[in-house]
Order: structure tokens, then sequence, then C-alpha cells
């Protein structure tokens, strides 16, 4: 009798060890399921397509990454039409040239976004319209280089995109402002404009607020004979 007893004793002290380690793994199996839907959307919301986020990978570098350095055709002199072909670049290649008064150099645009394409030119989020395609054309670059004028540009100013197959124009609209982490003047619309945006200087370093302009596209020029 007395062996039953201190068996039975053994068994309740064993149950209650047991018990709060099994109902710890059933909360924290539940807790991971109930966490996969917040994470995805999460996931989904940090890769908004701002540019200043897009990297191959974090230390990309050159790994993987073709750079082609087209030659943009300057003065064409061939037939033109309000309609054409629009040449959708590959990743990494120089595809246009932006031209304004407020620019003391002709702006390089490449298509996508790299650490080293940044060193380049402007860089072109891949999500958004190639030129001469309707929607929001998004260009950004670094504020000490290729956009360290970009803060010139005045409501009214044109600004004139040059590619291989055509030439467009656009004028200034609005200027804009916003934080690293607001996707408004980014994001796809069906809209078609020019969205140029920079980081906004700051003397202590790397700022969250960015700033550019929007520009309302008022001609378009497609090559007859389209440059390679």
């Amino acid at each position: 009798m007395k062996r039953m007893k201190d068996n039975s004793k053994k068994g309740s002290i064993a149950l209650h060890i047991i018990t709060p380690f099994i109902v710890g793994c059933l909360c924290a199996g539940i807790f991971l399921v109930a966490m996969i839907k917040p994470y995805d959307k999460l996931k989904v919301y940090m890769n908004i397509a701002f540019m200043d986020d897009f990297k191959i990978t974090p230390d990309s570098g050159t790994k993987g990454l073709v750079i082609r350095d087209s030659e943009i055709m300057d003065g064409y002199k061939g037939e033109t039409s309000e309609s054409g072909q629009v040449i959708r670049p590959k990743f990494g290649e120089l595809y246009a040239m932006i031209k304004c008064d407020a620019f003391s150099v002709d702006i390089p645009v490449y298509w996508g976004s790299d650490r080293e394409i940044f060193e380049r030119g402007a860089c072109q989020s891949v999500g958004s319209a190639v030129f001469g395609n309707d929607g929001n054309s998004v260009i950004s670059a670094h504020a000490d280089t290729f956009f360290s004028e970009l803060n010139n540009l005045k409501i009214g100013d044109v600004v004139t995109v040059s590619t291989n197959y055509g030439q467009f124009t656009y004028t200034v609209s609005e200027l804009i402002e916003f934080r690293k982490d607001n996707n408004k003047y980014v994001v796809p619309s069906e809209k078609s404009k020019l969205t140029l945006y920079t980081c906004k200087k700051d003397i202590l370093g790397s700022s969250d607020e960015r700033i550019g302009v929007i520009c309302e596209p008022t001609e378009k020029i497609f090559y007859s004979e389209v440059g390679e």
C-alpha cells in the first residue's frame, strides 16, 4: 500500500512538472501560427517600391549585375510621330538622359537600382512606367551627385527626357517633400507623370526626409527610326 502511494505521489509530481511545459509549447505554437499572416503583410509593406531599398542584396555590389552604358541618340533628324514603339530596357541599362536648364549637366538614367548604378547616374524604379507609356515614371539619385541641383527646379520649368526611341517633355507642376516611409508619390498611377526625388541634405548625415518634383507630360515625340 505504501509503495502504491509513493508511486502515485511521484506520478503527481511528474504531471505537475510536465503540464506547464506542454501548455507552454501549445501556446508558442498558436502564437507562431497567428503571426504568419501579420508577418506576410509586414513583408509586403517593407517591399514597397522605394528606390532607397531597391538593392539586389544588401551587399550586392557588382555580383550578378551587368551594367550597359548605351549611347543615347542626340539631335534626331528623321521622321517623328505622336505615337510609336516603346522599348523596355534591361536591368542596369542606361536608357535615357534628363535635360533641364536648372541642371548644369545632363543626367543619365539607368533602369533599376543598385549601389553601383547609383554611382553612375539616376535610377528608375522597375515598378514604374517606362518613358512613352502611361503611368508614373519614378527616378531618384544621390543628393550629393547627380541630383545635387534638384532643389533648383521650380514650378513651370521644362524637363526633357531623351531615349533612343523618342523624346518626352514635361513641365514641373508640384514641389514635394515627404518621409522615406511615405509611398504617396512613388506608387504606380494611371495618370502619366514624372516623379524626381532625392534625399534632403542634412549636415548631420543621412536624412529620412525626401524632396522632389512632380512633372506633367506636355509632349511625346517618337522616332520612326529606332536607335540601338
